[in-house]
């Protein structure tokens, strides 16, 4: 299965998992890590165009984005929060590419297909991910999103949020 068949989101999102057997677990671990506190800067990462995520990739730059971050500031000096949640189900109809093969499949006749993968669906200028952090981390979590949004299929925008008023 290659990420561009699933990239656009065609049609309307199929989410009921309840008249499917065998879905697909959720790959992502947690949706908020690091630690609440006062901070001083939201540093987002925030989609310039309509798409689909898949799961494993949102997990692989959460990943990506708290261990670059937590390597300079801690695990007390930042706090990442996940805006997404997968909840679209990709299907497909395998078939067989193999000599014979046309004896063993049936072509479209009925082909709901088999549910392989959870997708979240963005829109253009949605947040996928925020990092709070202090003043002097604020460098390393920009650098932090920008090795995040290689992970992604979409091409995304970093932006820098203050969060208090600087007083001169």
């Amino acid at each position: 299965m290659h990420g561009a068949n699933y990239r656009t989101g065609n049609g309307q999102p199929y989410t009921r998992k309840q008249y499917i057997k065998g879905k697909p677990q959720i790959k992502i671990a947690k949706f908020a890590s690091g630690q609440r506190a006062d901070y001083d800067y939201c540093v987002q990462l925030c989609s310039n165009e309509k798409a689909q995520i898949r799961h494993e990739a949102i997990e692989s730059a959460r990943l990506s984005a708290n261990k670059a971050i937590e390597t300079v500031a801690g695990e007390t000096g930042y706090f990442s929060m996940l805006r997404i949640y997968p909840h679209v189900l990709l299907r497909e109809n395998k078939m067989i590419a193999t000599a014979g093969a046309d004896r063993l499949q049936e072509g479209m006749r009925g082909a709901f297909g088999k549910a392989v993968s959870l997708a979240a669906r963005v829109r253009k200028d949605q947040c996928i991910l925020e990092v709070y952090v202090k003043k002097e981390h604020l460098e390393v979590a920009k650098k932090a999103l920008h090795g995040a949004s290689v992970k992604l299929p979409v091409t995304p925008t970093i932006k820098v949020i203050p969060l208090k008023t600087v007083t001169a």
